[in-house]
């Protein structure tokens, strides 16, 4: 018997092996149907797919065997992967030196073998796809053609399954950095909202004990540090919430009343009491993350009133139920949104530049925050506006993902 020689390149291939994480892993189905196909079209009782390992031909699957490795030195795979053919036939490994006295052939009766080597998109051999018999014989043209073109199918499996952790890879260090960031908003909101305070109450107090001595200008500069104060704060307070919004998703999905969810919003939204709103639905009840959406519809609403300098307020929430999803519409009588600004209006950050009833302007979080929540809930929103006469707000959530 001659034991297999190593590839001069064999550091390079086992790092190329060890890449995909298959050496040790469990019997899987995509592997499994591979091998039976490839043995029904070579019409041969046994068919693997190898990986050769340091000093062992690992078995990823193995359709007609009981073992799932075998000793690398006594391998077919290990000289086949040697060779620089697409495929490797032993029409009788009795008649070949290399296989003389070879306990796969005394004891296991490999008489025939054929294989093709799996080459990853580097030029490395990881293993072969073979089939064997106990006796000899050849495959047909077609047969060897399925050999290989399936050989390729095996590596697209491991290339897929490599890209699949490099996808993992990145998600648990975007999860983490997420994480990162909102535990740096709760910890920037925390340490400067209160001295935030201090400031406002300072300015206050300041405004009202000196308002007979200090001048008019003096007192406007009090209250522009008030204000400013305060933006400061709404900019800290949507942060906190955009960086928390991911955490609406894991509430459960509840079923609620249409009519008890609007009530509940013209109660949050309207605390002056001077909005009329319209409510419709095609559907008494629905079946959603109450949380989520109710902060989506308070966003919107609450802008809606906001941004609203009529005397009349009006809010239209209208529902509909459709096959895949829940459609809502906000429309209101507000101020209306510039048409410039209307594609960039839920990108964080970006602002109008036009001020709320109060004087205040907004500080981009708000809108970016509603899209995201919408995009987790596997929906889209739109918006058409016009100045001066209000805006439309259409969002859908895919009942799915509730």
């Amino acid at each position: 018997m001659i034991s297999p020689s190593i590839p001069k390149n064999e550091k390079e291939r086992l790092a190329a092996v060890e890449k995909y994480q298959l050496l040790e892993t469990l019997p899987e189905e995509d592997y499994d149907n591979i091998t039976s196909l490839v043995s029904y079209i070579c019409d041969a009782p046994i068919s693997l797919i190898t990986l050769l390992d340091k000093d062992r031909n690992f078995l990823k699957s193995h359709h007609g065997v009981p073992f799932s490795e075998s000793p690398r030195e006594i391998s077919f795979c290990g000289h086949a992967i040697n060779s620089n053919d697409t495929i490797t036939i032993i029409e009788d490994s009795r008649k070949d030196k290399r296989f003389f006295n070879n306990p796969l052939v005394t004891e296991h009766q490999a008489i025939f073998y054929a294989g093709a080597p799996l080459v990853d998109s580097n030029g490395f051999k990881l293993g072969m796809l073979c089939v064997y018999d106990n006796k000899p014989r050849k495959l047909t043209q077609e047969q060897q053609k399925a050999l290989i073109s399936m050989a390729k199918q095996v590596v697209n499996l491991f290339e897929q399954r490599y890209q699949n952790f490099k996808l993992q890879k990145i998600q648990d260090k975007l999860k983490s950095r997420n994480e990162d960031l909102k535990k740096f908003a709760s910890v920037v909101s925390h340490d400067l909202k209160s001295p935030l305070a201090n400031i406002i109450s300072l300015t206050e107090l300041l405004a009202y004990d000196n308002k007979d001595t200090l001048n008019k200008e003096s007192l406007q500069y009090l209250e522009y540090l008030k204000s400013s104060s305060y933006s400061l704060r709404n900019y800290i307070d949507g942060i906190l919430k955009f960086y928390k919004s991911d955490d609406l998703i894991i509430h459960k999905k509840e079923t609620v009343a249409f009519d008890v969810l609007m009530h509940e919003l013209k109660r949050i939204t309207d605390t002056e009491r001077n909005v009329i709103f319209n409510f419709q639905s095609d559907v008494e009840e629905l079946t959603v993350n109450r949380a989520a959406l109710m902060q989506i519809l308070i966003n919107l609403v609450t802008n809606a009133i906001k941004y609203n300098t009529k005397s009349n307020i009006i809010v239209e929430v209208d529902l509909r139920d459709t096959k895949d999803f829940y459609e809502f519409s906000v429309k209101d009588n507000a101020d209306g949104i510039p048409q410039e600004h209307l594609d960039k209006i839920f990108e964080l950050f970006s602002v109008v530049g036009v001020a709320d009833r109060d004087g205040n302007v907004g500080t981009g979080i708000g809108l970016a925050t509603v899209k995201k929540i919408i995009s987790n809930l596997g929906g889209k929103i739109t918006v058409s506006s016009k100045e001066g006469e209000g805006s439309l707000f259409t969002f859908t959530i895919t009942k799915e993902m509730l």
